[in-house]
């Protein structure tokens, strides 16, 4: 099924109660928290969560772009977050981290920088509910969509297919009208779009247009 998660990274920060209620039909928040460490960008994290937490019913999708992923993830998941995504580049055990969000009652995920190969990784996927495959490096929003990601994450459909289990798999950066269909065609199902959806004057009508173009 296909679900689309708004980045509220291109929403108004002044005023992002305000924002989530443009988006209605979202089938989740994607929140990008980042520390300037593990990228060069520093966001928002727990306590704005917690306050985004208690201003909408929307499901919330944490990314979590920070170094000592198996330190603070949990602290998401604990929030009340129904989902929080670490990188596996930052995570020491990511395994053990899945199961702990599991644990906390929040889906686990796990995303992979444009260059992280996936198969280092493929014992995990059992243990995780969605796998990210980053289309653009992690950082900043309003990148272009790597085309040659398209691989990757046809790679990433049939290992998950393989499984025989229910991970998402999702993708993030560069989501617009433009390009997801080709992300949908390779195998994604769920898709975070930021600039495509606040960027246009009807977010919830973005995010319906998304849905449809995806299939």
């Amino acid at each position: 099924m296909t679900a689309i998660h708004p980045s509220i990274l291109s929403a108004d920060f002044a005023n992002l109660a305000g924002e989530l209620r443009r988006i209605p039909s979202a089938d989740a928040v994607h929140v990008d928290v980042m520390d300037n460490h593990f990228v060069p960008n520093l966001t928002l994290g727990l306590p704005v969560v917690k306050a985004i937490r208690a201003a909408t019913d929307l499901p919330l999708d944490i990314h979590l772009m920070i170094d000592d992923a198996d330190r603070w993830a949990p602290g998401y998941a604990e929030a009340g977050c129904e989902s929080v995504t670490f990188h596996a580049e930052a995570a020491a055990r990511p395994r053990q981290l899945a199961r702990t969000l599991r644990s906390h009652d929040a889906h686990a995920a796990m995303a992979l920088k444009p260059a992280t190969a996936l198969d280092p990784y493929l014992d995990v996927l059992s243990e995780l509910d969605m796998l990210l495959i980053m289309t653009v490096e992690p950082g900043f929003g309003g990148q272009a969509f790597m085309e040659e990601m398209l691989a990757k994450i046809a790679q990433a459909r049939r290992a998950v297919d393989d499984l025989g289990g229910s991970v998402a798999v999702q993708v993030d950066g560069g989501i617009s009208r433009d390009t997801i269909l080709r992300a949908a065609e390779a195998g994604a199902d769920t898709f975070v779009a930021g600039s495509a959806v606040f960027g246009s004057e009807d977010p919830d009508r973005a995010v319906a247009q998304l849905r449809q173009l995806a299939g």
